[in-house]
């Protein structure tokens, strides 16, 4: 169940954001308490603080994905950069399916952050990160694959990549699934 304190506050503003694309500023913000921090933002995605934030007493393994842009993507070699929307009401919703899944596959993972951007991303940005804990490093990549894998083909966010005179929406889009569908990665035993 999504608690108050796991949402990523979302303060609403016309739509003169300072990115100037989805009229708010979404603050990534790791929560008051809790093991779950999870968001969607226009703001660059603060990765070692989402790293240092996952870091426990109890948990000797931190994996850390963030998903990057690229300068290609099949048979294109000239993306010059990204757009990601989202239907903003139901990516943390849909994040924390997310994490009730991994959690009840791998029980020992500490915390788990998820959060994905929205805008305009240029070469080398992180437009995702997935960062799980865990007391050990097998569950810890297990659940960090698990995870990425799920937000990729179970959130609302899609991409536009752009070139020099087009664009369009990024291959390999996927119908949205439950995150409990997705498999686990082979060999993780889950």
């Amino acid at each position: 169940m999504l608690h108050e304190d796991e949402i990523v506050v979302k303060e609403k503003h016309a739509r003169t954001s300072r990115h100037g694309v989805h009229g708010y500023d979404a603050v990534v913000l790791p929560p008051a308490d809790g093991d779950n921090w999870l968001g969607l933002t226009d703001a660059d995605l603060p990765i070692g603080a989402i790293y240092e934030w996952c870091v426990r007493s109890d948990c000797g393994a931190v994996v850390l994905f963030s998903g990057t842009v690229r300068d290609h993507a099949d048979d294109r070699t000239d993306i010059e950069y990204l757009e990601y929307e989202a239907y903003d009401e139901m990516v943390v919703p849909k994040l924390d399916e997310i994490v009730v899944e991994t959690r009840a596959r791998w029980a020992d993972v500490g915390r788990i952050a998820l959060i994905h951007r929205i805008g305009r991303l240029e070469l080398g940005e992180s437009s995702v990160v997935a960062c799980v804990s865990a007391p050990h490093r097998p569950e810890a990549f297990a659940a960090a694959r698990f995870a990425i894998d799920a937000l990729k083909v179970s959130v609302p966010v899609w991409k536009r990549e752009v070139w020099e005179g087009g664009s369009d929406w990024g291959t390999n889009a996927a119908h949205l699934t439950s995150a409990s569908e997705v498999p686990s990665a082979p060999g993780t035993d889950r």
